[in-house]
């Protein structure tokens, strides 16, 4: 008897992840958060770095501290408030797009 087609091997991570964690409620959803942060954290730093600031002249135009941008570009943050995201991109002259898709995808960089 043939056995039964097996999927392509993935190489993006998800089989995996889904091998450990399928099962476990709610893992999607903080895989979905830790992207989120990840992906705010390199918005700042790319925009800071387009600009060819460093972290202190950056918090200096927003009116805060190094130490407070630092934490803003840190992957495991996920404290970022609209507001500051604004004063952020005014700081530079830029300005905030926020947008919601339909559905989350479950990739892992």
């Amino acid at each position: 008897m043939p056995s039964p087609k097996q999927p392509p091997p993935s190489n993006d991570g998800t089989a995996a992840i889904d091998e450990l964690f399928g099962e476990t409620p709610g893992w999607a959803d903080e895989i979905g958060a830790a992207q989120v942060a990840v992906g705010v954290a390199q918005a700042i730093y790319d925009l800071r770095e387009r600009h060819g600031l460093t972290q202190k002249t950056l918090a200096e135009r927003v009116g805060t501290t190094q130490s407070v941008i630092a934490r803003l570009e840190d992957a495991d943050y996920e404290g970022h408030s609209l507001r500051m995201l604004a004063r952020i991109a005014a700081a530079v002259g830029e300005h905030v797009t926020i947008a919601f898709s339909g559905e989350a995808e479950r990739t892992v960089a």
